[in-house]
């Protein structure tokens, strides 16, 4: 059964409680775990970089996590209709920190880093996307890059959107390890950071802005997906 939107409402209320003080709460989530294999039988996590107060880089009013959402939801349309269950962590303009109201520090961002990836952990899904958007000094860099975590499976996961986005770029740009990135070093499943573009190149600009570029991009980090999952199939 392939996850439709409004699990993510229900996701996100859970998740404001699922590391409550009381320990109730946490059972009920676990129980609800249990029960409904919708919310525990899920290929791909999809996490909707920055958000509300946090918009990412940006260039004058063209703000990072507005084009995150916007290929975020064309990733969940592609790989949903390629038959796979697939959730979101935001659909909207909100940030994730609001909805942290169990680990007791001050900084909003780590906050909000700390709720993407429990969330992610609870759900256990066979792999995590974190949509991004890129930004440099100069304009003349360009193209796609993957980040990925130590495990011999996040390499494999982040070289197959590599090769499958640097296609679409004309690019040859190689996956590095993410090692000082909470999202990667906290997250227990398959996950990468996919920086689509830069906004800071007049080419990847407009690629990231229009509807037919999102589209593309979509397609092809839901063709790296799909060449990882099947390959992951027994047999």
């Amino acid at each position: 059964m392939i996850i439709a939107r409004r699990w993510l409402l229900l996701l996100l209320l859970i998740g404001i409680c699922m590391f409550s003080s009381q320990g109730s709460a946490y059972a009920r989530f676990e129980s609800s775990l249990q029960q409904n294999p919708i919310l525990k039988d899920v290929d791909v996590m999809i996490d909707v970089g920055h958000g509300g107060v946090d918009s990412g880089t940006h260039l004058g009013t063209i703000y990072e996590k507005d084009i995150n959402l916007a290929i975020a939801l064309k990733v969940y349309e592609e790989l949903k209709a390629r038959g796979y269950r697939v959730m979101m962590n935001r659909d909207g303009d909100y940030a994730l920190s609001t909805e942290n109201q169990w680990l007791r520090i001050s900084s909003r961002h780590i906050k909000d880093l700390a709720q993407r990836t429990h969330l992610a952990n609870e759900i256990h899904p066979k792999l995590l996307i974190s949509i991004h958007v890129n930004t440099a000094g100069s304009t003349r860099k360009s193209g796609p890059l993957l980040l990925h975590q130590k495990t011999e499976e996040s390499k494999r996961l982040a070289k197959e959107l590599q090769q499958a986005l640097n296609q679409l770029y004309g690019a040859q740009e190689t996956p590095k390890y993410g090692k000082t990135y909470y999202l990667l070093k906290h997250s227990k499943c398959p996950s990468v950071i996919v920086e689509v573009g830069y906004l800071s190149n007049p080419s990847d600009r407009q690629r990231m802005l229009k509807p037919a570029g999102q589209k593309d991009i979509a397609e092809r980090i839901s063709d790296g997906v799909q060449r990882y999952l099947e390959e992951k199939k027994p047999g």
